[in-house]
């Protein structure tokens, strides 16, 4: 038997629909399995073999919840062989020989407080989330040269004016950061970082309100354009999305 995978990328809503519609006639033989994040290797694999599956199946599934910041759900029978990977760590491992949505239906249902960084050199947008809704944000942009590709006195003297222009970028972001962060910064269930990894790295160690907050941090969004208001929307929209996996006879 030969099975293809399929994957797809579910909003909150779809998701929803996704598990009821899965709920509305189960497999007898469909077996649950919830797998937080970062377990050990030897728990991880061993609750992997719990799973019915060919080795090469098994090796795919172990490589994918292990790359995953937020573990995995796992929804498998003979005919139906699902892998979610949640938009929140999932919190606690669970193991049933029968369908179980609920741990993941609570999940989504959960109306969570998310900031949201997202920075590259020239542009940021900054935001909190309540659920899938922008409660506060700010967008905009700052003037940093590109680099300069001569070499010379004149070239070490543009990057010099340049390292102030990101300087100046950077502390101007790291305010802003602090105007839309610190009125909720006690509440935040998670922040989210998005843009140039450079860029985030730099923001967090000039930023002491970044470099000190100890709220978790989701997976970045490292592939995202240049920060605009559509852009922040976008990764909103995003962070509430799940990944399904499928396995099908091919």
């Amino acid at each position: 038997m030969t099975l293809t995978l399929k994957k797809r990328a579910l909003s909150r809503a779809r998701m929803l629909d996704f598990l009821e519609k899965l709920a509305v006639a189960p497999d007898e033989d469909l077996t649950s399995l919830y797998l937080p994040p970062r377990l050990p290797t030897a728990e991880l694999k061993n609750l992997l073999y719990e799973i019915p599956v060919l080795q090469d199946i098994s090796t795919g599934l172990y490589d994918i919840v292990n790359r995953s910041g937020t573990g995995a759900v796992i929804f498998w029978s003979t005919t139906q062989k699902y892998l979610v990977i949640p938009p929140f760590p999932v919190a606690e491992k669970s193991f049933k020989h029968s369908l179980d949505i609920e741990p993941l239906r609570s999940l989504l249902g959960h109306e969570y407080l998310v900031g949201l960084v997202l920075v590259r050199l020239g542009s940021y947008a900054i935001g909190v989330s309540h659920g899938e809704k922008l409660v506060s944000s700010k967008v905009g942009t700052g003037l940093v040269h590109g680099r300069h590709r001569q070499g010379g006195s004149s070239a070490h003297r543009f990057e010099r004016h340049r390292d102030k222009q990101i300087e100046y970028f950077l502390t101007r972001v790291c305010q802003h950061a602090r105007e839309q962060l610190e009125p909720y910064v006690k509440s935040l269930d998670y922040l989210v970082y998005g843009g140039a990894r450079t860029t985030i790295l730099l923001l967090q160690k000039r930023c002491p309100l970044l470099g000190k907050l100890e709220t978790p941090t989701l997976p970045p969004l490292l592939d995202i354009p240049e920060p605009r208001q559509a852009v922040l929307e976008t990764a909103l929209n995003r962070i509430w999305s799940s990944t399904v996996i499928e396995w099908q006879e091919g």
